[in-house]
């Protein structure tokens, strides 16, 4: 078989899935060419990608996380944007960023959540045949945009431009839409320095995390804080979008799991049909890392300086961890996906993306008897960041 996961259109077909089930079962550690003279390592097992993810000592974030970043670009954030640092500075970056995600912020979430989705959803059921990437786009953009203290009134350009910035037709187009997302934010954080309100980019503002090296307690950067709002914003509206729309499309696939999922009783149903949904969309389709120094990954030797991609898509359908793993099944338990990464990097919006999730699913199964497709459903061309980006519907109403 023909292996190149540089090629766009294997994704924009949605057909990139026959490539990785190929590569775990012939060559789960493969080396790919590339075009710029160089290459880079392709990780396809479950267990091998976990490896990776987790051993902090052999692999890097600090040079990119996705394969064909401006390595310009990179350094120019490197250990000042979480997703790209090692420790300390991304022990002490997490620290602060963290704070605004943990298990006793989710209430105050939730609560936000609920009326985000309620009026989401009221807005397209209105009009009975809509596209449901326009539910899947506004919902996290809505709640992270509120929650950051965006004004109201730039949400949606935000959103967008978000969008751009990771997933713009080239390079050029993607550093540009970072920039102007960093002037946005660099503009927000000194109006927050002078009236601070309750909001995250306020918050995180203040705060500051303890320094392992000399244990004082030192402020983000202006910088930093401007850097890891792009990462928030974008984290926070890819995941939840994808997978809310590439959810719907699987349920309409499948029309017995919908039935199913509505017919569920007790408070897991909804929790287990989410797992599900991040295991069989998993927008983060490949993460990259850097080798460090000499390692060994699945059989095969790693050398200083090249680049490892892990492929979460290919771990999400490992034969080895998941019975059945090309069947959708709203009951799948247990189901220990990666959709979020592993180690120190685990998604910092994870709890974030359930919540999102589940109340939106709850209010879907209360409310649309089925779901039926009116046009074809649509992906986007990247490796990277995937999914579905447009599914238009017509709903039966429950």
């Amino acid at each position: 078989m023909r292996v190149d996961l540089l090629d766009p259109d294997l994704f924009a077909a949605n057909a990139f899935w026959p490539t990785l089930r190929h590569l775990r079962q012939q060559a789960p550690v493969h080396w790919h060419d590339h075009p710029d003279g160089g290459g880079f390592w392709v990780v396809t097992r479950y267990d091998d990608i976990v490896a990776v993810y987790t051993d902090h000592d052999s692999f890097s974030s600090r040079y990119g996380m996705r394969l064909d970043s401006n390595p310009e670009a990179v350094s120019a954030v490197a250990q000042r944007m979480l997703i790209v640092s090692d420790a300390p500075d991304h022990t002490r970056l997490k620290r602060v960023l963290a704070g605004a995600f943990a298990p006793n912020e989710m209430p105050r979430f939730e609560a936000l959540v609920r009326q985000v989705v309620r009026e989401t959803v009221t807005e397209a059921l209105d009009r009975v045949e809509f596209d449901f990437i326009d539910i899947a786009k506004q919902v996290p953009n809505r709640v992270v945009c509120a929650f950051m203290g965006v004004p109201r009134a730039d949400w949606e350009w935000l959103g967008d431009i978000a969008t751009e910035a990771f997933e713009g037709a080239d390079e050029q187009a993607r550093t540009g839409a970072h920039s102007e997302i960093f002037l946005y934010f660099g503009e927000l954080l000194g109006e927050r320095r002078k009236s601070p309100g309750e909001d995250f980019l306020s918050r995180i503002a203040a705060d500051g995390a303890l320094s392992e090296e000399t244990g004082e307690r030192r402020p983000l950067t202006d910088e930093e804080i401007v850097f890891n709002c792009n990462g928030v914003l974008a984290g926070a509206n890819e995941t939840t979008r994808y997978s809310a729309a590439g959810g719907v499309l699987a349920f309409m696939e499948n029309p017995g799991q919908w039935d199913l999922l509505r017919s569920s009783p007790g408070p897991e149903a909804i929790p287990a049909a989410v797992e599900e949904i991040l295991r069989w969309t998993v927008p983060g389709v490949h993460a990259m890392r850097t080798a460090l120094r000499p390692a060994r990954v699945g059989g095969a030797d790693i050398a200083p300086g090249d680049r490892v991609t892990v492929w979460n898509a290919s771990a999400n359908r490992d034969e080895s961890v998941f019975a059945d793993p090309d069947t959708f099944l709203v009951r799948r338990t247990p189901n220990r996906h990666i959709t979020f990464g592993a180690g120190r990097h685990l998604c910092l919006g994870a709890r974030l993306a359930r919540l999102e999730l589940g109340v939106l699913f709850e209010e879907l199964t209360s409310r649309v008897k089925e779901f039926r497709p009116t046009g074809e459903a649509l992906f986007n061309a990247s490796n990277f960041t995937w999914g579905v980006r447009s599914l238009p519907v017509a709903v039966t109403p429950a």
